[in-house]
């Protein structure tokens, strides 16, 4: 099947599917559409081509635009792909696209990256807070000259212009992380 006829195949599906969600007969969306009954039929069924005036008509009457229509199918905007960083030992899945509310953006990172004592290297400031809890595996977290253990169920919040870092101990470990703008740019290496 080509990507034509499969995007042509998905805009009859969406108008079936909204119209049948609104719980509207093909008379009633026909009607609100200026298309005869028959033309509708044809149109969801695939045995008349869609013309831009009729798909123009359908989303008006259905209450949606012309672009959600007939945007292409594509999982890249439902799908989150992880981001493997082997250098740095990090796997990073973003949760949200863009800048959640407040410019927050929320993480899951996988850290494989061991700990080497209170003088690790690449420690990091920067302005505001962040926060992080442990979904598997315990980290220790380096504020400064202090290391802090924090297992699998716990949380912390910590000042970031404080130099720290996160990493795994006695083995791979998972977090759920809230950052603000400064602490996506500096820990997921972001261009923002």
């Amino acid at each position: 099947m080509t990507q034509e006829s499969d995007l042509d195949s998905t805009v009859r599906m969406r108008i079936r599917s909204l119209r049948q969600a609104r719980g509207w007969s093909l008379d009633s969306l026909a009607e609100r559409a200026f298309l005869s009954p028959s033309t509708l039929s044809r149109i969801e069924t695939g045995h008349r081509r869609i013309g831009l005036d009729q798909l123009t008509s359908l989303a008006r009457a259905l209450g949606t635009s012309l672009d959600q229509l007939v945007e292409t199918v594509d999982d890249d905007d439902v799908v989150i792909r992880p981001q493997r960083d082997e250098q740095r030992g990090l796997t990073t899945w973003l949760l949200n696209r863009g800048s959640g509310p407040a410019g927050m953006t929320v993480a899951k990172m996988r850290i494989t990256d061991e700990a080497q004592g209170p003088g690790v290297d690449q420690l990091g400031v920067h302005p505001g807070k962040d926060w992080f809890t442990v979904l598997s595996g315990t980290v220790t977290l380096i504020l400064g000259e202090r290391a802090m253990r924090v297992e699998t169920g716990q949380a912390a919040e910590f000042s970031t212009m404080i130099p720290h870092a996160i990493k795994a101990h006695g083995g791979p470990a998972e977090i759920l992380c809230i950052l603000d703008h400064d602490g996506k740019r500096n820990h997921l290496h972001t261009q923002t």
